[in-house]
């Protein structure tokens, strides 16, 4: 590898600006800057060249991977694009960032880590919400031992209102489906709180109860079952007039529920803890995500994200939805 590894992006879209957000982070990392972007819509790659001038721009995959000059590419495509380009990346020999959710199947998040073995390179995915400060703040929390093992863990998102009809994320073909918007968010964080691994899955999916014209579902539930004996419940809605808190967190000695703003309330029956205290959210210590890409690049440093991780993540959702058309739980497989 260069002293200075070359980045491109694939997908310079306008929803949330996320092509630009990782082009400025290549930009803004030491060792790494940013050499390309492409995307099939040319006022798009038109927008890239008034961000950064110097780069090269490209309206087509195959043509950027012909013209080569960089090492690592960001895939920042709608989520049933996600695997067939990163898989066309690796096999043109460049190391390869996607965005959340890694995939929509198993299957094909098992072909883009055998892709990335076969050539020896570097496949892993943009779960950056693992440096947001309450989900950091509660792992450390859990893992310092005061609330004592966690047996059950709730998360909750959503509200009530339509989804935007007239948007890729709102269309299940292209998305995968509810699940896979902010679920992939929670599902990251729930498996890097509770790291045992997985036994099954059930899933609980009502589509089209309220919103006909929204191929995606109204509401998702997905439970976890871990062969430590622990269960979590996930749900994501579209038509819930209440809601919940983002955690409930149970522990054998303890349990940790959101309290005053940026704090969580956590109550313990550990001898040398407090019965009852407010924790304040703290940030994550060490290197940011692209820091971390460099330094596993140039020198070998562990990856925060590993792409197994990931799959994992894709593994509920895939199974919840195989679940609630079975009627049954959905055993998870042994690689996952």
């Amino acid at each position: 590898m260069a002293d200075v590894i070359k980045g491109a992006v694939v997908g310079y879209g306008a929803a949330f600006n996320m092509g630009k957000h990782h082009a400025i982070n290549m930009t803004n990392t030491e060792g790494i800057e940013v050499v390309a972007i492409c995307d099939i819509d040319k006022k798009r790659t038109e927008a890239a060249k008034e961000d950064f001038p110097n780069v090269k721009t490209y309206n087509s995959v195959d043509e950027m991977l012909d013209k080569g000059g960089f090492d690592l590419v960001t895939v920042v495509l709608p989520h049933n694009f996600h695997a067939p380009v990163a898989v066309q990346c690796l096999k043109a020999g460049k190391h390869v960032i996607v965005e959340k959710p890694m995939c929509i199947t198993i299957a094909e998040a098992t072909e883009m880590i055998n892709t990335a073995e076969e050539k020896d390179l570097m496949v892993t995915v943009y779960h950056n919400r693992r440096w947001d400060r309450d989900f950091w703040t509660l792992k450390n929390l859990v893992e310092s031992g005061v609330i004592g093992k966690v047996f059950h863990i709730e998360m909750w998102g959503g509200g009530y209102g339509r989804p935007n009809p007239n948007w890729w994320r709102s269309n299940k073909k292209i998305s995968g489906g509810a699940i896979y918007d902010w679920g992939a968010h929670y599902l990251d964080w729930l498996l890097n709180v509770i790291t045992a691994k997985m036994v099954n899955v059930t899933g609980f999916y009502h589509p089209n109860r309220v919103w006909k014209d929204i191929t995606n579902e109204d509401h998702v539930q997905a439970i976890i079952r871990f062969d430590d004996g622990a269960v979590a419940d996930v749900q994501m809605s579209s038509i819930a007039k209440v809601g919940k808190p983002r955690w409930r967190v149970l522990g054998e000695k303890g349990a940790i529920v959101p309290g005053e703003k940026d704090s969580f309330k956590v109550l313990s029956e550990v001898p040398g803890f407090p019965k009852e205290q407010e924790v304040k959210y703290e940030g994550r210590p060490g290197p940011s995500y692209y820091q971390n890409i460099v330094a596993h690049l140039q020198d070998g440093e562990e990856l925060v994200v590993k792409p197994e991780e990931a799959r994992r993540v894709i593994a509920v959702m895939e199974l919840s939805e195989k679940s609630s058309r079975s009627h049954q739980a959905e055993a998870v497989p042994y690689e996952c």
